[in-house]
């Protein structure tokens, strides 16, 4: 007769705790994978704004004006993120009937409401901590401002017809301001009315392509879309581009002269780009507006023809 052999307790533990371990580990990687998606890092490179300023201004070649942009992107992509958490919390209600925002994390489930508060206060206190790092009191009012707006913007200004327009617009704004402020480069009129031109046409695309395409269904995801016609939106997104292309003239035709010849010369692949967009936009189609810009090879041909010649002329 054999003897049946009783494994020790120890195995049976480190047996038990293997699959725990597992299942530990797969909830400490999943609760990650749903912050980073709700952080949206495809939406991070809209933060590069903040070198507009310094750029415009032939000021990266000055003693630390890199270092100090990148600290203002790292502030604005902190408060950004704040915001997002924010909005997440606010709207996962709404959410969960949108075709493509209900697999958020907040709205499926997946990252509780009050974790993404708790990030969303660390990312506020990150934010505000960038002015005071690299000694620019500016910078930390400005990202200060951005928040403000943003967040006001989540709780009541959404829901106002064009005033709504011109909050979305001012967070693209509120960010050249922001490198300007961290890098000490005070900007112009003109190229401000370029940028301001420019955020808007994106603010009002972005409305039209929601209008467009969620059809019957885009009041329920977005209660301000009642007051908007796809008509009217069109008009104003292409009145906005020619504003721009001819605020953009007017800015490089004042320009010295080793830089007027290579900046009116950037305004044509700037001027294809504009038509681009809105070629991309007038698809019926969810996919956020960034994407059309950062996504599509036609596009991002046009951004770095005009950035080549926008820097040859510095």
């Amino acid at each position: 007769m054999t003897a049946t052999r009783t494994p020790a307790k120890g195995v049976h533990v480190a047996r038990h705790a293997l699959p725990a371990r597992a299942a530990a580990r797969s909830g400490v990687t999943g609760w990650l994978l749903a912050v980073l998606r709700t952080a949206r890092p495809r939406q991070w490179p809209k933060n590069l704004l903040v070198f507009a300023a310094p750029l415009a201004g032939a000021s990266l070649g000055r003693h630390g004006v890199v270092a100090h942009a990148l600290v203002a992107a790292a502030a604005f992509g902190c408060a950004s993120v704040a915001v997002y958490f924010v909005n997440d919390v606010a709207d996962a209600g709404r959410d969960r009937r949108h075709p493509r925002k209900r697999d958020r994390p907040v709205a499926s489930g997946l990252l509780p409401k009050s974790h993404a508060v708790a990030l969303a206060a660390a990312c506020v206190a990150a934010a505000l901590a960038a002015g005071p790092a690299i000694s620019e009191p500016l910078l930390t009012a400005v990202v200060g401002g951005y928040l403000a707006e943003s967040f006001l913007y989540s709780l009541a200004a959404k829901h106002v017809p064009v005033v709504e327009l011109a909050f979305v617009a001012s967070g693209f704004l509120l960010r050249v301001l922001g490198g300007a402020a961290a890098t000490r480069v005070p900007p112009s009129g003109a190229f401000l009315l370029v940028c301001s031109l420019g955020a808007l046409g994106v603010a009002i695309a972005k409305r039209y392509t929601e209008l467009t395409g969620l059809g019957a269904e885009a009041a329920r995801h977005r209660p301000v879309l009642r007051w908007y016609r796809p008509g009217p939106l069109r008009l104003a997104q292409y009145a906005l581009g020619a504003a721009m292309l001819a605020a953009y003239l007017a800015w490089a035709a004042g320009e010295h002269d080793g830089a007027r010849a290579w900046h009116l010369l950037s305004a044509l692949p700037l001027a294809a780009a504009l038509a681009r967009f809105g070629a991309l936009t007038a698809r019926r189609t969810v996919r956020p507006v960034e994407d059309l810009l950062t996504r599509d090879a036609p596009m991002l041909a046009c951004e770095a023809a005009w950035l080549g010649l926008f820097l040859a002329g510095l």
